[in-house]
Parts: C-alpha cells; sequence; structure tokens
C-alpha cells in the first residue's frame, strides 16, 4: 500500500528529447489541421504531418480529446487570465459578456471545438473536460456570481447552462461564417433572458 501510495505521488518522468520533439511536432500540426480542417481532421494526417507513425501519436494522446485538450491549453490558460483581469471590472455584468464573447472567439478559431465541448460537459472523465470545459466553467462561475450578487443577472442562473449556451452561440457562428454580427447579436438576446427583474 507504502508503494503504491509513493508511486502515486511521483511526479511524471520528464520526456526523452527525441519524445518531446516528437510531442511538440504532433501538437504543432495538429493545431494546424485544427484551424484548417476543425477537430475531426484525420489523427493519421496529424502523425504523417509531424513525421511519426499513427502509434507515437496515440503513445502521447491516447485519443482525440487528449490532443485536442493539449492544443487548446495556451488558449484556455490566456482565456483563465482574461477572466481574472475581468474579475477586476467595475461593471460585472459587462465583464461576464466580454469573457463569454471571448470564449465564442476561441471556439470559432476551431470547426467543431463548441460541438465537442458540448459533448463532453457530462464528462467529468473526458481529457478534453479536465483540460478545458471545467477551468473554464470554474472561472465563469465567478464571474456569474460577481454579477449576480451585483443584481444584474438572476441568482437561478447556473454556470452549467450558461457554458452550453455559450457553446451554442459559438456553434451558430461556425455554421453562418457570413455574419460577424451574429455573436453579439445571440449574447445580447441571451443576457435578455438572463437579467434580474
Amino acid at each position: 500500500m507504502a508503494i503504491e501510495t509513493a508511486t502515486a505521488q511521483m511526479p511524471p518522468r520528464p520526456m526523452r528529447a527525441d519524445a518531446r520533439r516528437n510531442y511538440e511536432r504532433l501538437l504543432a500540426e495538429a493545431r494546424t489541421a485544427f484551424t484548417r480542417h476543425g477537430t475531426d481532421a484525420s489523427l493519421e494526417d496529424i502523425a504523417r504531418r509531424a513525421g511519426v507513425g499513427i502509434g507515437t501519436l496515440y503513445r502521447h494522446f491516447p485519443n482525440r480529446t487528449a490532443l485536442m485538450g493539449a492544443v487548446f491549453q495556451g488558449e484556455i490558460c490566456a482565456l483563465l487570465e482574461r477572466s481574472r483581469e475581468l474579475a477586476k471590472e467595475p461593471r460585472p455584468c459587462q465583464a461576464l459578456i466580454d469573457w463569454l464573447r471571448a470564449i465564442v472567439d476561441h471556439a470559432s478559431t476551431y470547426r467543431g471545438l463548441s460541438r465537442a465541448l458540448m459533448a463532453c460537459s457530462g464528462d467529468e472523465t473526458s481529457a478534453l473536460s479536465r483540460g478545458c470545459g471545467l477551468p473554464l466553467r470554474e472561472a465563469g462561475s465567478e464571474l456569474l456570481a460577481r454579477a449576480q450578487q451585483s443584481g444584474a443577472v438572476r441568482s437561478d442562473v447556473v454556470i452549467a447552462d450558461l457554458m452550453q449556451l455559450t457553446n451554442a452561440i459559438a456553434l451558430a457562428v461556425e455554421q453562418s461564417p457570413d455574419d460577424p454580427e451574429l455573436a453579439d447579436r445571440l449574447l445580447a438576446l441571451a443576457f435578455t433572458g438572463l437579467k434580474a427583474r
């Protein structure tokens, strides 16, 4: 039992230099493929473009959602930093709207991301949920709570519903690339229903 506990607490071994290079090339190619072709881009093609076999891709990323979570980690960190900045804004409701707009913009960069986030929202064991969905939900909870405490947003609004609504708006924007105002119109419409009476 003590051996199991000690093993569980040991930090992961650092990657060898060649493994680290493969990992970084896979991430770069996946980011490019997801931007150009959407999140359902061929994993075999990503591995081939990175100069490795599909087995190497799966050694680093056991499934598509694990690869997606790793690719989006940098953007998630930026969104989390943005939420911390907005938490200091004097208008809590506007801060929440601005942050949700940033999420829509992020999701719109990668076709299929909003659909994937909606699909994994109920599965907290998913790599995409753990790496993207849950941290965003936690950050959004703080901004939502501030907006509710200010009296601007109804007290019965929960962050899980708000995140699903935001992903649905991102999905609608993805499907309507010729309408650059759609995200703002849909967010404004959503917030009309969220306002406290």
